[in-house]
C-alpha cells in the first residue's frame, strides 16, 4: 500500500509518535481508572455502589457504538478531522463529569466521552501508521500496542491512589492537560495530512441495529451477575434483543451498497483469525486484569493502590519488549512470536494457579512482570498481521472492527471471569465445609487459645472463607492457563508477516 503522504523524519516524527499513541493510551486508560473508584463516587454521590457501576457500563456501550464507524466517519469527515474532533470532545466531557454533581449527570457525561473516544482508537492506530516510513511500519504498531497493554495496567493504579488520597473527579480531570497538547500537537503536524473525503449517505437502520445490538449486550453482561443470568427475564429479554438485532444487523450489513461498517475485512485469512485469537487473549487477559485487585484486596488485605502496584510490574518488560518485536518482526516468522506469547501468557498464568494464601508481595509480582513480555507479543504481532493483507481504502475500517471486537471480549471477559470467580469460591466454600467437622474444629480452637463458642466459629468460617477465595483463584488461572494454550493453536493458520506480499500490502 502506498503512503497518501511522506513520512515524517527526525525529532517530527518522534513528537507524532508520541502524540497518536498516547491518543490511544488516554482512551483505554479510561477504561479501567473508573473500576477501583466506583464505591467512592457510588458514595459521595449518595447511590448505592450497584447503581454507581452504570457510570462503568455507559462509557463502554458508548465507546464501543463508535469504535466500529470509525472507518466511514474518516470517509465522510476526513481521519485527521475527526480525530482532533474527538480528543476535543473527550477533553470537554471528561472536564463535565468531574464537574458532575449527581449520578445522572455524571452518565450523560460519561455517554458522550465514551462517543467520543472510540474513534480514537482505530486512528491513532492509522494516523500513526501514515506517519511512519512503509519498513518501519512494525515499529509503529510496537508502539501503539505498547499503550495499549500498559493503559489497562496504570488505570487501577491511578484510580486506586487517586481514591485513596484525592477527589475522585481528578480521575477525570488529569485528562485535561493531556487532551490539551494532544490537540494542539496533532494540529501542529498532521494539518496538511487531511485524508481524502468521500461522501455517503449515512446507513441508519444499520446504525440504529448496531446501537440496539451493543447496548442490550453490554447491560446484560453486566447485570447478568447481579440478576442471576437467564433466571431473569430481564436478562433473557435483554439476551433475545441482543441476539436478533446481531442477526439483522450482519444481513443488513451484507446487503447494503453503503454499509456502515465494512464487513468484507473477514475475508482476509489473517484478518480473521489473528482477531479470533486477539479477542480471547484479551478476554482472558482483562479477567485476569479484573480478579487480580479483587483477590489481593478481598483476600490479602491490600489496599487499591497497593493492589494497583502488585499488578503494576506488567509495564516493565512490555515497554522493553515492545520495540524489540518491532524492529524483528520483518525479520522473523511471526507466528513464532505469536505463539511464544501465548506459552509466555500461559506460564505466568500457571505460576499464578500455584500461589496461597501465605503469597507475599514478590510472589504475586513476579508472574505479572513476566505477563509483560507475553501480552506485547501476541498483541503488536496480531494486530499487525490483522491489517497486513487489507486494502489500502479497508485498513481503517478493519482496525476499527477488530477494536470493537477486543473491547466486546473485554467486556465478556470482566462479566464471565467474575462470575466464574465468585460461583467457584461458593462450591469450595461447600466443599470445604463438607470435609471438616464444625464441632470438632470449634472445640480445638476454643482449648487452644481459650476463646468463646462463637468466636471460634467465626474465625473458623472466616478461614474457609478465605481458602475458598484462594482455591476460586487458583482454578481461575489453570484453567486459563489451559484455554489459553488450546487457542493458542490458530497461530499456526496465520500467514507470516514477512512475505512480501503482506509486507507490500503493509501501512
Amino acid at each position: 500500500m502506498e503512503q497518501r503522504y511522506p513520512p515524517l523524519k527526525g525529532l517530527t516524527l518522534v513528537i507524532g509518535a508520541i502524540l497518536l499513541s498516547f491518543g490511544n493510551f488516554i482512551v483505554v486508560l479510561d477504561t479501567t481508572i473508573t473500576n477501583v473508584a466506583i464505591p467512592t463516587i457510588s458514595g459521595d454521590l449518595g447511590v448505592s455502589t450497584t447503581q454507581g457501576t452504570w457510570v462503568i457500563t455507559t462509557y463502554a456501550v458508548a465507546e464501543a457504538i463508535t469504535v466500529p464507524l470509525t472507518g466511514w466517519l474518516g470517509k465522510q469527515f476526513g481521519e485527521v478531522r475527526v480525530f482532533l474532533f474527538c480528543v476535543s470532545g473527550f477533553l470537554i466531557f471528561s472536564t463535565l463529569c468531574g464537574f458532575a454533581n449527581s449520578l445522572e449527570f455524571l452518565i450523560v457525561f460519561r455517554i458522550f466521552q465514551g462517543l467520543t473516544a472510540g474513534p480514537l482508537i482505530p486512528l491513532s492506530a492509522t494516523l500513526l501508521l501514515s506517519i511512519f516510513p512503509k519498513e518501519k511500519s512494525h515499529s509503529a504498531m510496537a508502539i501503539w500496542g505498547m499503550m495499549t497493554v500498559i493503559a489497562p495496567i496504570f488505570g487501577p493504579i491511578l484510580g486506586g491512589y487517586i481514591s485513596d488520597n484525592w477527589h475522585w473527579s481528578w480521575i477525570f480531570f488529569i485528562n485535561i492537560f493531556f487532551c490539551i497538547i494532544l490537540i494542539f500537537g496533532t494540529f501542529i503536524i498532521l494539518k496538511d495530512r487531511e485524508t481524502k473525503i468521500t461522501k455517503n449517505r449515512i446507513d441508519y437502520i444499520g446504525l440504529f441495529l448496531l446501537v440496539i445490538f451493543v447496548t442490550a449486550f453490554q447491560i446484560m453482561l453486566d447485570k447478568g451477575r447481579e440478576l442471576d443470568w437467564f433466571e431473569s427475564n430481564y436478562i433473557t429479554i435483554c439476551a433475545i434483543i441482543s441476539f436478533l438485532s446481531f442477526v439483522l444487523f450482519i444481513i443488513w450489513e451484507i446487503t447494503e451498497e453503503n454499509p456502515i461498517i465494512d464487513l468484507s475485512v473477514v475475508k482476509s485469512k489473517n484478518w480473521t483469525i489473528s482477531t479470533l485469537i486477539l479477542c480471547f487473549v484479551f478476554c482472558v487477559f482483562f479477567g485476569n486484569v479484573l480478579i487480580s485487585p479483587l483477590w489481593l484486596q478481598k483476600l490479602m488485605g491490600y489496599t487499591a493502590t497497593w493492589s494497583g502496584l502488585a499488578v503494576a510490574p506488567i509495564g516493565i518488560l512490555a515497554v522493553i519488549t515492545s520495540p524489540i518485536i518491532g524492529k524483528l518482526m520483518p525479520k522473523i516468522d511471526t507466528r513464532i512470536f505469536v505463539i511464544s506469547g501465548i506459552i509466555i501468557i500461559a506460564f505466568s498464568f500457571y505460576m499464578r494457579a500455584l500461589l496461597n494464601i501465605d503469597a507475599s508481595f514478590i510472589s504475586v509480582a513476579i508472574p505479572t512482570f513476566v505477563l509483560g513480555a507475553g501480552i506485547p507479543a501476541c498483541m503488536i504481532t496480531l494486530t499487525s498481521l490483522g491489517i497486513s493483507e487489507l486494502k489500502p481504502e479497508q485498513v481503517t475500517s478493519g482496525s476499527g472492527l477488530q477494536n470493537f471486537l477486543r473491547i466486546m471480549s473485554m467486556a465478556i471477559g470482566s462479566s464471565l471471569s467474575q462470575t466464574y470467580w465468585e460461583h467457584m469460591t461458593k462450591l469450595n466454600r461447600v466443599e470445604l465445609l463438607n470435609m471438616e467437622s464444625y464441632n470438632e474444629k470449634i472445640q480445638l480452637l476454643q482449648n487452644e487459645i481459650d476463646i468463646s463458642s462463637q468466636a471460634a466459629y467465626q474465625y473458623f468460617s472466616n478461614m474457609i472463607e478465605n481458602q475458598a477465595v484462594m482455591l476460586a483463584t487458583n482454578d481461575f488461572y489453570a484453567n486459563s492457563t489451559i484455554l489459553i494454550l488450546l487457542f493458542g493453536i490458530f497461530a499456526i493458520f496465520l500467514r507470516p508477516l514477512h512475505n512480501k506480499k503482506s509486507v507490500k500490502n503493509q501501512v
